[in-house]
């Protein structure tokens, strides 16, 4: 595993050791893996950054490889491992897909991609995972490569921000602004699903391109933030407001308001992914009162603040903007049911 402190990198390692498999995992040294995992240290950025994955021979029947940044890297760490792993998974996304993206049109994995270059530096970050993915596909051959495009990832270890945003921002208690419609569909995936899916998949030697979310519809907008008010005891009254109102205060769908986009225009495909290729295949996804649940137990234990992946700002909508949107919901007796 290259990684295996964090969000997806743990909960692959915590659920191969669960299925009895020895790992190693590779990582800078500045968070611990879970124990009976055999650590190794270096910086894949760095030269010799990489010397501690050749050091006594070893070889590994798969390599697990989460990288966000120059594709670069992937593909030094993929040339080094070429003779000592058997298959290589690659943790992508999505977002390598060309906008909008392609699952509206029914296309899934053979929708058209964008540009990327496995030897590049750090660009965007559509571009850098599928030129990660083709530092892949060029060292290992598409037959020993696993490409997991993945949609919303959300559960415990989150580093991202997203359910962390809502579950602390109910907690917080008040009005809050709840984007709507309340019925909404979502779509996503818990990383402990993926990493079941994903290490499922090694076993039976899968190889080539998955979309990996749930199914669409598999929950909606209001169930999650429900299930958010619930699992924290919170007293915050959900004021669900019309799309509309909340892009005419300002608010940037998304990034502002973690989760939601919306339910019509480009934005839409993000909860409307074919994900059957993966259901075929063994994935199974958790209800959303466990992910909410074990999210928050995780957060509580941390002391409520989440982790921040470097160069990412947190989600989350500014306090004015929400007050702004709350003031200019219309006032009817139907508005609470959008």
């Amino acid at each position: 595993m290259l990684g295996g402190t964090e969000f997806v990198g743990r909960a692959v390692v915590e659920a191969a050791l669960e299925r009895g498999w020895e790992v190693t995992a590779f990582n800078r040294g500045n968070r611990q893996p879970p124990p009976d995992v055999r650590s190794l240290h270096g910086d894949r950025t760095s030269p010799e950054g990489l010397a501690a994955l050749t050091a006594d021979g070893t070889r590994w029947d798969a390599v697990v490889d989460t990288w966000t940044g120059a594709p670069k890297t992937v593909l030094e760490t993929a040339r080094l491992l070429k003779d000592r792993a058997e298959r290589y998974a690659y943790i992508s996304t999505r977002s390598v897909y060309t906008w909008p993206w392609p699952t509206l049109g029914g296309l899934a994995e053979e929708g058209p991609l964008v540009e990327g270059a496995a030897d590049a530096d750090a660009t965007d970050y559509a571009a850098d995972k599928r030129g990660g993915e083709l530092a892949v596909l060029t060292t290992f051959g598409p037959d020993r490569a696993l490409l997991v495009r993945a949609g919303l990832i959300l559960g415990p270890y989150e580093n991202v921000g997203r359910l962390p945003y809502w579950l602390t921002r109910i907690a917080r208690g008040g009005e809050v602004l709840a984007p709507g419609p309340r019925e909404m569909p979502i779509q996503y995936v818990d990383a402990r699903d993926l990493a079941e899916w994903l290490l499922g998949a090694l076993d039976k030697g899968l190889s080539g391109p998955f979309d990996l979310a749930s199914a669409p519809g598999h929950s909606t907008m209001g169930e999650l933030l429900e299930r958010c008010r619930e699992v924290t005891g919170s007293a915050a009254e959900l004021r669900w407001t019309d799309p509309e109102t909340i892009l005419a205060a300002g608010i940037e769908p998304w990034t502002e308001l973690p989760l939601w986009t919306p339910p019509e225009g480009e934005l839409s495909c993000v909860h409307r992914g074919d994900v059957s290729r993966a259901l075929a295949t063994g994935l199974h996804c958790r209800p959303v009162d466990e992910t909410v649940a074990d999210t928050w137990r995780w957060l509580t234990s941390i002391g409520g603040q989440a982790p921040e992946r470097p160069g990412r700002p947190a989600p989350g909508v500014p306090a004015d903007k929400e007050v702004a949107a709350l003031n200019a919901r219309p006032n009817s007796p139907s508005s609470d049911g959008i």
